[in-house]
């Protein structure tokens, strides 16, 4: 095998870099694998039984016990560069230059002794406002997550490719609270000075692309592109749709639309030439996939490359049981964007013609549909609501609210006005029509309701993005104050009022001035920010 300090023996085997790992401050004693294909990924990772290999190709890894992203164990270090411009709190902690140099100085060494795989890749397809980022891990299978995740440079590109930003990702090292000044074991460390990230102490995947979206959150505003937890697709005419939503509420399945163009499925800048993606690759939720609702996602989780995080398979065919969450109900299918038949190459669009807002109102008291107003559109993105069930026993289980600001608080460095404002600049510019669309429950709460079919949601999305409610008749929600469509071809009349979904409408009024409540209360971390029409833009 090739290491750091060797050439490669063919081209074809593999491509080096003339970028050390000197510059890491690394110096591996054992063997070094640059930008290995996913084949040779594959052999590396099954030889190493770093999981297991799937029915139809795919590979399957396990995770546990981090099933999931780590928000309390995610710090940036405080130093003279970011002054003033960190939203310093429970999102954005604190770590010292001192603690960090120990802690940087113990991943090194951890990863010295280790056999190495390093991703060179680039992050932005912008030319301008993209970044050259180097993964650099023991675990083959998070090699292969980097190639399927970000751009991939070709095979000349690589060898002259100067890493901007670095990812040290460590996952079998355990940070010492102690001595490095974390919480836990577990530590996702952001060094804007020294343009490093550690990761140790978890092997969940997403840790890698999160905490490049995180850089670019703090680097691009400087540069007057906004940045954007968000799924683009486009229609045939040429219009652009953007999907804001937390997890689990519907970004990545409403955006793989057969009728649409996949631009990307959950991060983008808006420039002064329009959108464009950050990365190369998607990371669907994997968790009751069929191939009827979901039919470009499935495909691409049978597909060889496709890393299945935390998914359990049939012992006897090494099928996937997509509908068994024993081990997480967060379970994940990273591949390749072009992976989906009509994924848009490269990932570029113009100025969005919709904004889509996205929650799952597990309340069941939230319109399906709705138009919002600039003002309206400022109010909901800076309390980017969504709500989650709270527990998984049987019978009726509470709801829980949350409100993630700019749909993706644990990925902004700065503060959310920061990011709130650019958006009111951008719909001002741009003109962009702005829709709430609740994809949670209906008829009653979860535990009581259903689930607003997708079938439906699809037919209202269809609807506003081809600009059949765009004059449509609306009715205002006294509640939330939203203007709901009196109508939508292939929706029930009823499913558009909420109110008339319920059998108890005295429980439903209880249960919608409970949300408007929680909204209100919410909002007031935002109130002196904002102005007088943005702040009464919110639920009565």
């Amino acid at each position: 095998m090739a290491s750091s300090k060797d050439a490669p023996t063919s081209p074809s085997e593999v491509v080096s870099s003339r970028y050390g790992l000197e510059h890491q401050g690394l110096d591996p004693e054992g063997s070094v694998h640059w930008n290995l294909c996913p084949a040779r990924l594959y052999e590396e990772a099954l030889a190493r039984k770093e999981g297991r290999l799937v029915h139809m190709g795919g590979f399957a890894a396990l995770t546990a016990p981090h099933t999931g992203r780590s928000p309390n164990d995610k710090y940036t270090v405080d130093e003279p560069s970011v002054e003033g411009l960190i939203d310093w709190g429970p999102v954005n902690q604190a770590i010292s230059e001192e603690h960090y140099r120990k802690l940087r100085t113990d991943v090194v060494d951890f990863l010295d002794r280790q056999e190495l795989f390093v991703r060179d890749a680039r992050a932005g397809e912008d030319p301008d406002a993209g970044i050259n980022v180097r993964v650099v891990t023991p675990s083959a299978w998070h090699a292969l997550f980097a190639y399927n995740m970000f751009l991939r440079p070709s095979q000349a590109e690589l060898a002259s490719l100067e890493p901007e930003f670095s990812v040290l990702h460590a996952p079998g090292f355990q940070a010492d609270p102690d001595r490095h000044g974390t919480r836990s074991g577990t530590f996702v460390v952001v060094n804007f000075a020294e343009r490093i990230v550690l990761i140790g102490g978890t092997r969940y995947a997403g840790e890698i692309k999160k905490s490049v979206f995180s850089l670019l959150n703090y680097l691009l505003p400087e540069k007057g592109i906004f940045p954007m937890h968000c799924s683009a697709n486009v229609g045939e005419k040429g219009d652009v749709a953007l999907f804001f939503g937390l997890s689990g509420t519907g970004k990545t399945t409403l955006s793989a639309d057969p009728a649409r163009g996949l631009i990307g499925d959950d991060e983008h800048g808006w420039g002064p030439d329009g959108i464009f993606n950050f990365e190369g690759g998607c990371y669907a939720k994997a968790i009751q996939l069929s191939p009827e609702g979901e039919p470009e996602i499935f495909q691409a989780t049978q597909m060889f490359g496709t890393i299945l995080e935390n998914v359990v398979l049939d012992e006897l065919d090494r099928t996937i049981e997509f509908d068994n969450d024993s081990i997480t109900e967060n379970t994940r299918a990273s591949y390749p964007i072009h992976y989906i038949p009509n994924a848009v190459l490269p990932g570029r669009g113009g100025h969005p013609d919709h904004v889509v807002f996205l929650t799952c109102d597990a309340f069941g008291v939230l319109p399906p549909i709705s138009r919002l107003s600039p003002e309206q559109a400022m109010y909901h993105f800076l309390s980017g609501y969504t709500a989650k069930v709270a527990g998984t026993e049987r019978g009726v289980t509470e709801p829980k609210a949350a409100f993630s600001a700019c749909f993706g608080a644990p990925f902004l460095p700065r503060h959310p006005g920061v990011y709130a404002e650019m958006l009111g600049e951008k719909l001002r510019d741009h003109g962009s029509r702005v829709w709430l669309v609740n994809t949670g429950w209906t008829g009653g709460a979860y535990g009581v309701g259903t689930r607003i079919k997708l079938k439906h949601t699809r037919a209202m999305l269809h609807a506003a993005l081809s600009g059949k409610l765009d004059d449509a008749a609306t009715t205002l929600d006294v509640n939330f104050r939203l203007e709901v469509p009196d109508e939508v071809p292939g929706v029930p009349a009823d499913l558009l009022v909420p109110r008339n979904t319920w059998d108890d409408p005295e429980e439903y009024e209880r249960t919608a001035q409970r949300l408007t409540r929680m909204f209100r209360e919410n909002f007031k971390r935002y109130e002196d920010g904002v102005g007088a029409a943005i702040r009464e833009a919110g639920p009565s």
